[in-house]
């Protein structure tokens, strides 16, 4: 199955100041994960972001909060128990009307389904949040791609270890350029150009 914009939401796990310099190859996680939410940006792909325990860990980088629809502190190390969920699937409107509407056994169901089904996360630490995170999104029905290159821990054994478990989970494990090519789906996208100077 491949990504596709118009269904994704992009979720940047605990990129915060005091746990990236404990986290191996730190810069060039930081770096990709900077990438994916330039390329989400530009082609209005929400992103979401969590901060673990952010009193003692820190913030994300100040630059992203601007670019995402909430950042939510968290001190259960999955998001999905500090209200990612409701973000990410909504619930549905009540129908408009009025008396004349049509009655409840004759209206159409309200879907609880997510209007962007395909969640694209990257973050730290893998084994732990990331990983926590992503097996509840399964479990809550979503389409999940962990993007490998954009996601860290303290020791690479770890990180190993944890995508084992997100594939054997249904977990598809990705790369930053293959989110990004993706999502654009061919070179005549009005943002190709743009998109493909992020990773030159």
């Amino acid at each position: 199955m491949k990504m596709i914009a118009e269904d994704s939401q992009l979720v940047l796990i605990d990129f915060q100041e005091k746990l990236m310099p404990v986290i191996e190859h730190a810069e060039g996680v930081l770096e990709k994960a900077h990438v994916l939410a330039q390329a989400a940006r530009a082609l209005m792909v929400p992103i979401w972001a969590t901060e673990q325990n952010p009193s003692k860990l820190g913030a994300n980088p100040l630059s992203w909060r601007s670019w995402c629809q909430q950042t939510l502190p968290k001190m259960h190390f999955s998001a999905c128990d500090e209200g990612l969920i409701e973000c990410l699937r909504p619930k549905p409107q009540a129908p408009a009307g009025n008396a004349r509407s049509l009655p409840k056994h004759l209206q159409k169901p309200q879907s609880n389904q997510p209007t962007r089904p395909q969640i694209v996360i990257a973050g730290c630490e893998a084994h732990i949040c990331l990983l926590q995170t992503a097996l509840d999104l399964v479990d809550e029905e979503f389409e999940v791609f962990a993007v490998i290159d954009a996601c860290g821990s303290r020791a690479q054994s770890s990180k190993d270890a944890a995508l084992d478990r997100l594939a054997s989970a249904g977990v598809e494990l990705v790369t930053t350029e293959m989110v990004l090519f993706e999502w654009l789906e061919t070179a005549e996208h009005e943002h190709f150009k743009s998109i493909q100077q992020l990773i030159v």
